[in-house]
């Protein structure tokens, strides 16, 4: 049996489901034999997941929180299907093992999938893993082109076509992150009005309409066990769709927490984007269009909303603490953390207002 995950904790009661019932479902459809010892991964706020570990072998349960509403973000049979379909074009997805609509088995939608063993850069990496700031860059230089290869892939041509809703999705983006944000509102948080209007007013027409991963972090790549240079996986496919490549990577450089930060945007980090030898925002950005051969010249827009729909996430997962949904303290504060990111955005507004 492989080693335990370092993130791999005891299931929480809220989070508990009958595992005799999963184990019976995995014999049936799936040819898995035995009853799994399970615990729960720590890392997610949105979508739970678990471990299943037989002693052959480790699969990963996903399923959406109890009480989440039915969404594209708790969809699991389009997480299931997206992974399946990419497989054959994009080989860092893990392998699907099934997926289960029948709800009387755990009163929702799950799917399982086989592990993939290696290792995942969270806010500390592993001391043993010991990276120099060269080895560090060439890492970050491969993750970089992980994501260029994404947005690369036709999706006709994996057949994903049918996940995409055409042209406009910038203004269906701003759009629908502006919704959410007011849905999920609570009275310590402030109103993002101008940050929201300036989005309106500044959104430029989609560049492209490529595979887009939607949570595109450190902590969601596996390297290789054997060579922690080398990435072998892909997770969290949930907010996966075809889109603007630009607002993915946007999106993805919000949570790019760099060394030269101030004081409490490093209070947010939670992968180790601040080692020596890893790439600035902005150097990650020239790569990109580098290797891409797409514009950024307007590449304020796409920071400031990267920024803004993060704190819509944060903001979601805390509606959900402060009404009582979830007893995590880990989400206790993060109404903190969306001020902040409403002061970061009115200052890269103010900022890209007076360059323009």
């Amino acid at each position: 049996m492989t080693a335990l995950p370092d993130n791999a904790r005891a299931v929480r009661d809220e989070d508990a489901f009958d595992v005799e019932a999963v184990a019976t479902w995995l014999a049936d459809h799936a040819g898995v034999a035995g009853v799994p010892e399970v615990r729960q991964f720590s890392g997610g706020a949105s979508n739970l997941t678990y471990l299943l570990r037989y002693p052959d072998r480790d699969l990963v349960l996903r399923r959406p929180p109890a009480g989440a509403k039915p969404s594209s973000g708790h969809d699991m049979a389009r997480e299931y299907r997206i992974q399946s379909m990419l497989a054959p074009v994009y080989p860092y997805v893990p392998r699907m093992v099934g997926l289960c609509t029948d709800h009387a088995v755990l009163g929702s939608d799950f799917y399982v999938m086989e592990r993939v063993p290696g290792t995942i850069l969270r806010a500390n990496p592993p001391t043993q893993l010991d990276l120099s700031a060269e080895d560090t860059r060439t890492l970050c230089l491969r993750i970089v082109d992980l994501l260029v290869e994404l947005h690369g892939i036709d999706p006709q041509e994996a057949g994903l076509s049918e996940l995409g809703r055409g042209s406009g999705y910038v203004a269906r983006q701003v759009a629908g992150w502006t919704s959410r944000y007011e849905k999920a509102r609570t009275d310590n948080v402030p109103d993002f009005t101008r940050v929201t209007a300036w989005l309106a007013e500044r959104q430029p027409q989609d560049v492209a309409q490529r595979v887009i991963h939607g949570d595109f972090r450190l902590d969601n790549i596996v390297l290789d066990e054997h060579d922690p240079l080398k990435p072998v996986a892909v997770l969290d496919w949930e907010l996966a769709t075809i889109g603007d490549p630009l607002m993915d990577l946007g999106s993805s450089l919000a949570y790019w927490v760099q060394a030269d930060d101030e004081p409490m945007m490093l209070l947010t980090k939670r992968q180790p984007s601040d080692l020596p030898g890893m790439l600035t925002r902005d150097e990650i950005v020239a790569r990109y269009a580098e290797k891409t051969g797409l514009p950024v010249g307007d590449w304020g827009f796409y920071e400031v909303f990267g920024l803004f729909r993060l704190a819509v996430i944060a903001q979601q997962i805390y509606y959900r603490y402060h009404h009582g949904h979830t007893t995590n303290p880990a989400f206790k504060d993060f109404w903190v953390v969306v001020g902040y990111l409403e002061s970061r955005c009115l200052a890269m507004i103010d900022r890209h207002d007076k360059e323009s």
